[in-house]
C-alpha cells in the first residue's frame, strides 16, 4: 500500500506540490535580470539642478533642450574635469519647438521699428520659438564600474515619468562613442 493512500498524506501531497511550485517561482524571479534601470529612478529635485547648457535641434526633431547637472557634474564642468567623476549625473530635458504669437508680435513690432524688410521680418519670425510640450527626459549617470561596458555611463530615458522600453544604454552609447576623448559627453558648459 502506498503511503499517499493514508488519510493525512492526502492533504500533505497537494501542500508539497504548492510549496514546490512556490520555490520554482521564487527561483525564476531571483534569476530574472534586474530592470534595465539598474535601480535608477528619476532623481528627486533634478529640475532644480543648475543649468549646464541649452541647445536647439532642427527638423525633424525640432526640439529645445536644457542640460542640467547635479553638484558633482557642475563642479566637473566648471573645473574642466575629464573624465567626469563617478556620481556625475547629467539630465537632458526636451520640449517641442512651438511658435509664440505673443513673442512674434513683439518681435514684429521691434523689427518694423528697426526698418527690417518684410522678408527679413518673416525670416526672423520663422526662427522664433518657445518650449512647447515636453518630449522626454534623459539621464547620463557616471559609474565607471557599473557601466564599464558603455564607457562608464548609464543612459536612461523617461517619457511621462516612466522608463522608456527601448534600451537606451546601447542606442545612446553608440551615438556618444565618437566623442570618447570628452568622456562621451557632447555638452559643453555655458557659463
Amino acid at each position: 500500500m502506498s503511503h499517499l493512500n493514508q488519510p493525512n498524506d492526502a492533504i500533505a501531497f497537494p501542500t508539497w506540490i504548492a510549496v514546490g511550485a512556490a520555490i520554482v517561482v521564487l527561483a525564476v524571479i531571483a534569476a530574472a535580470p534586474a530592470d534595465q534601470t539598474g535601480g535608477f529612478t528619476i532623481p528627486a529635485g533634478y529640475r532644480d539642478w543648475p543649468l549646464i547648457s541649452v541647445a536647439a535641434v532642427g527638423s525633424p526633431l525640432s526640439d529645445i533642450r536644457a542640460k542640467l547637472g547635479n553638484d558633482i557634474a557642475i563642479k566637473a564642468f566648471r573645473d574642466g574635469t575629464i573624465p567626469y567623476p563617478d556620481g556625475t549625473i547629467i539630465a537632458r530635458l526636451a520640449w517641442k519647438q512651438v511658435p509664440s504669437e505673443e513673442n512674434n508680435a513683439a518681435f514684429r513690432q521691434e523689427a518694423l521699428a528697426k526698418g527690417l524688410s518684410p522678408d527679413a521680418i518673416q525670416k526672423l519670425l520663422n526662427s522664433s520659438f518657445v518650449a512647447g510640450p515636453a518630449t522626454n527626459v534623459q539621464f547620463m549617470v557616471k559609474d565607471s564600474t557599473k557601466y564599464a561596458s558603455t564607457g562608464g555611463w548609464g543612459y536612461f530615458q523617461f517619457t511621462n515619468g516612466k522608463l522608456d522600453s527601448a534600451p537606451a544604454a546601447t542606442t545612446c552609447f553608440a551615438c556618444h562613442a565618437p566623442i570618447k576623448a570628452r568622456d562621451f559627453v557632447f555638452t559643453r558648459y555655458a557659463p
